[in-house]
């Protein structure tokens, strides 16, 4: 099969356009997927993994992407990435101050989305509508924006006590989801968690956690042009090479004829990249 490109492999760039515009990358190229749905696809794992961040030679990769020392060391990696309310920035512990100046001590959005069904989330304000692409959500809509990452994470919580903050990446590739009235939803949920959050206001500040009015939903379709109707993972740890007939994208999936793959849990991986 020719080759199109190869090079480490990082996550799929987006675009929100209808449908959502998909590249892979691949080292320093961007391959543009849309183009390539109903061909055969093949990718080869070249049996070295590089560091996402040091470029180092890695056995394994930790944390989509990481060799062991960085996923040690690197505050991106730290546990409070995924538990923001376990911040410990203030204390003086974080990691690495100035990435934590950078990343999380920026404006955060509280968000619902319609993923595999109704979840809340959090993304910095700069990654919308990046963040709902990748989980493959269908339906989004902002709610609160935060001041901080941590502020965001403990607004969550309140949130989780009545809707779950997982997707379910299987019923996610089955099908497009149910719509729903997210605003309905919104509504619903600032109802019940009306008074945690004003609590939540009255220990940082009146500024810090703020409901966002007047914000329309926004609908994401994917260009998809059958889903499976069986899930099979393609694994590139157990066969180093895959090829089927692509048949969509959707979040960071590529969904082929003979399985499904998760692109960014293979970051740092050389990747040959075939099509006919």
């Amino acid at each position: 099969m020719p080759e199109i490109q190869r090079g480490q492999l990082h996550k799929m760039r987006s675009r929100l356009d209808n449908p959502v515009s998909y590249a892979m990358v691949l080292g320093e190229e961007s391959v543009p997927l849309n183009s390539l749905l109903g061909k055969t696809l093949s990718l080869e794992f070249l049996g070295q993994i590089n560091c996402v961040h040091c470029g180092r030679n890695s056995n394994k990769s930790f944390n989509q992407g990481y060799c062991y020392p960085c996923f040690q060391k690197l505050a991106q990696c730290d546990s409070c990435i995924i538990s923001p309310e376990k911040c410990h920035y203030d204390s003086g512990t974080c990691r690495e101050p100035v990435w934590g100046d950078e990343f999380c001590m920026q404006d955060h959005i509280v968000y619902l989305a319609n993923s595999s069904g109704l979840k809340v989330g959090i993304t910095r304000a700069s990654q919308v509508p990046t963040r709902w692409i990748d989980q493959g959500a269908v339906q989004a809509l902002p709610i609160i924006r935060a001041r901080t990452r941590q502020q965001s994470g403990f607004a969550e919580i309140i949130f989780k006590q009545h809707v779950t903050d997982r997707t379910n990446w299987r019923n996610m590739l089955k099908a497009d989801v149910e719509e729903i009235n997210m605003k309905e939803e919104r509504d619903r949920l600032l109802g019940l968690c009306e008074k945690e959050l004003i609590e939540l206001e009255h220990q940082f500040g009146i500024h810090a956690i703020s409901i966002l009015n007047g914000v329309e939903p926004v609908s994401i379709t994917f260009p998809v042009q059958q889903f499976p109707e069986k899930i099979s993972s393609l694994n590139l740890d157990k066969d180093p090479f895959v090829e089927g007939t692509l048949m969509g994208i959707k979040g960071q999936y590529l969904i082929l004829d003979t399985g499904v793959i998760n692109l960014r849990k293979y970051s740092g991986y050389q990747i040959a990249l075939g099509s006919t």
